[in-house]
C-alpha cells in the first residue's frame, strides 16, 4: 500500500501525511519506509525510495540512468560551468545568502551564474534579508537536494560533495 501511494504521488510526500493515509503512527511509518529502501537497494532496484527533509518519492536508481537515457533519448544533462559551480557551492554553504555576498566571495558578478542556477531549479529565493534595500536572500531548493542525494541542508558538510578547496575557502570567511 506505501509502495503504491508513493507510486502514484507525483511529488515528494510528507512522513506525517503517508502515516495519516496508512492510519499509522510516524515510528511505524518510518520503519516500513526503512525496509522498503533496504529492500530495493538490497535487490538492485530499477527504483529507490529517496528522502528529502522528511518527505518521501520514488525515483529511479541512478546507476541505471544511462539505459534510461538511451530508451527515452533523453537530451544529456548540462554541465555545470565553474562559475555556476562555485555560485553553488557558496549558496549551498552559506546560505540564505545575498548576491552581493555571492560577489564579495567569488570577486565577480554573479548575476548570470545566480540566474542560471535558479532556471536549473537548483537555488531558489529565500525571502529578503532585513536590512538596506531589502535584498533577496538565496538558498538550495529541494532539487538540489534530490541532484546530489541529499536528504536535508544539514547533510552537506558531512557528504563531501563539493571539492575540498571550495570548502575551505569557504570555511575560512
Amino acid at each position: 500500500m506505501l509502495e503504491a501511494m508513493l507510486f502514484a504521488s507525483p511529488e515528494s510526500v510528507p512522513l506525517a501525511s503517508l502515516a495519516e493515509a496508512l492510519g499509522c503512527d510516524i515510528p511505524l511509518t518510518r520503519n516500513l519506509l526503512t525496509r522498503m529502501a533496504e529492500a530495493y537497494a538490497a535487490n538492485q532496484s530499477g527504483i529507490q525510495l529517496q528522502e528529502t527533509d522528511d518527505s518521501y518519492r520514488l525515483c529511479t536508481n541512478p546507476i541505471y540512468y544511462q539505459s534510461i537515457e538511451r530508451l527515452l533519448k533523453l537530451k544529456p544533462r548540462k554541465a555545470l560551468s565553474q562559475a555556476m559551480l562555485e555560485t553553488l557551492a557558496i549558496v549551498a554553504y552559506k546560505q540564505p545568502v545575498t548576491k552581493a555576498i555571492i560577489e564579495d566571495i567569488r570577486g565577480v558578478n554573479a548575476d548570470h551564474a545566480v540566474n542560471r542556477l535558479m532556471e536549473y531549479g537548483l537555488v531558489t529565493e529565500k525571502g529578503r534579508l532585513d536590512g538596506p534595500g531589502r535584498p533577496i536572500l538565496f538558498g538550495t531548493s529541494d532539487e538540489f537536494l534530490l541532484y546530489y542525494g541529499l536528504r536535508n541542508v544539514e547533510e552537506l558538510l558531512a557528504a563531501n560533495k563539493f571539492d575540498s578547496t571550495v570548502q575551505l575557502t569557504l570555511e575560512s570567511e
